[in-house]
């Protein structure tokens, strides 16, 4: 029987589940991905869902209404987090699986047949995990527009998008997660205060420089008036910008020619067509072409905590203050 109703479609999907098998091995890697899915699911049913399928290391879900889909997403976010502190809670042996999560949320019109579902919704949150970054969760407008205010407000828009595959680009927004401090202990522990970044480091070739959260935004080009000049043809004059917001640093692609980032053991490269992720730990960023393309013009980032960083690691000379 085929049904066509207002839905609002999560998709997740885990990354760095290529390098868990090459360190821990086949078996326990599987049986750590299997556990991984199992867990986030339980976030479906706590939060009125339904569970479509799941895709390897990922999940599709739909939900009556956008409240209860952000509320799910936020949740396997937390979910995810507390595995290794459950593992060993239980007195296991716990491993430290590096799993990331990427979430995208799309509401509109799904046609329903036997159980599976289907339609532009449902192609538009599929391709929005293209943009999503680790632990990050996209929603169209569509979904923010169906969120009680408070909801609402937790999300900051990224413009358009080019969707692949799409003619029409898509409005997104991105959900900026609270902080530790703000959420109720679990049953597990008590959270303890998250500890945000001060600055972040950018080296290409031998510029080695550091940029503290007041000397945000930073524009990476091969312009002159870059605060971050790269003179490589295939740079574009404003290729891509760096900016604070919400507690954390991101990167937006200003170019014709993309922008793409690779997370440090990561295998997955992110590509930015006008669009937007959040930049954490360590990585590469590569300016109009991969990353793991040897000639490309290629930055890498560092996000840094001033008082834990070495004094050797940031001569005075290169800090941007």
């Amino acid at each position: 029987m085929t049904d066509i109703r207002e839905r609002t479609v999560l998709f997740a999907d885990l990354r760095g589940s290529t390098a868990l098998f090459e360190s821990i091995g086949n078996a326990p890697a599987s049986d750590l991905i299997t556990d991984a899915i199992d867990q986030i699911s339980l976030a479906v049913d706590e939060c009125r869902g339904t569970l479509i399928k799941t895709l390897g290391d990922g999940l599709m879900a739909v939900f009556d209404a956008p409240p209860d889909a952000v509320k799910a997403a936020a949740r396997m976010q937390e979910l995810l987090g507390l595995m290794p502190l459950r593992a060993s809670l239980q007195a296991q042996n716990p491993v430290r699986h590096g799993l990331r999560m990427q979430l995208a949320l799309a509401h509109g019109e799904v046609v329903e047949i036997s159980g599976d579902c289907f339609g532009d919704t449902v192609n538009v949150a599929a391709r929005l995990l293209d943009h999503a970054g680790d632990n990050e969760t996209l929603a169209t407008a569509a979904v923010v527009g169906g969120l009680p205010m408070a909801q609402r407000l937790r999300f900051r828009s990224l413009d358009l998008i080019p969707l692949r595959g799409r003619v029409e680009p898509v409005h997104v927004h991105v959900l900026d997660l609270p902080l530790l401090e703000n959420l109720a202990p679990t049953e597990f522990a008590a959270l303890v205060q998250t500890v945000l970044p001060d600055g972040i480091r950018l080296i290409w070739l031998d510029i080695d420089r550091v940029f503290d959260i007041d000397s945000m935004p930073v524009v990476l080009g091969r312009s002159v008036q870059a605060t971050y000049c790269i003179p490589d043809g295939r740079v574009s004059r404003s290729h891509l910008r760096i900016d604070w917001h919400g507690g954390s640093f991101s990167v937006t692609d200003l170019s014709y020619n993309g922008t793409f980032v690779r997370f440090a053991n990561a295998d997955e490269i992110i590509s930015l067509k006008r669009g937007q992720c959040t930049l954490h730990g360590s990585g590469m960023i590569g300016l109009g072409s991969s990353p793991n393309d040897e000639d490309s013009p290629t930055v890498r980032f560092e996000v840094q905590n001033f008082p834990k960083t070495r004094p050797m690691d940031l001569p005075p000379s290169q800090l941007a203050l």
